[in-house]
């Protein structure tokens, strides 16, 4: 004969069976969320393929844009417009303003593969002449 009482199955959960907590380091969050950023990728797609949840990438993103995580900061963009034809004589001296602590700096990437680093206060005019030189035309 069946019993045919309601026994529910428990099921007893320890600390030993939990998995410990991860603690990331700056650098890896910074790979993280800058990755996040890249193109149409949304933010779930990134925190899965990492193993974080939604919510703490985002406030990761958070926390690198308001320049809270590590050193670095946020990207910034401003915008850069050639002539047609830019000149090929280099100034005799370009005054470069001084570099200081807080100044942002600009990251250009050249056809060539090269990348030139300079500070956000250089006029775009005296980049102009240093352009051609530096992608080899």
């Amino acid at each position: 004969m069946a019993d045919h009482t309601f026994r529910p199955e428990i099921e007893v959960l320890s600390a030993a069976d939990v998995p410990y907590r991860r603690h990331w380091s700056d650098a890896d969050k910074i790979r993280i969320v800058k990755e996040s950023f890249l193109g149409h990728r949304q933010v779930t797609a990134t925190a899965r393929r990492h193993g974080v949840s939604h919510s703490l990438l985002t406030i990761w993103r958070r926390q690198y844009r308001s320049g809270e995580l590590g050193d670095e900061t946020s990207p910034t963009f401003i915008p850069l417009t050639l002539p047609p034809k830019a000149s090929t004589l280099m100034p005799a001296a370009a005054p470069v303003a001084p570099h200081t602590p807080r100044d942002a700096r600009l990251e250009n990437v050249l056809r060539n593969g090269r990348r030139l680093l300079v500070p956000s206060s250089v006029d775009p005019e005296e980049l102009v002449p240093l352009i051609p030189v530096l992608e080899g035309r």
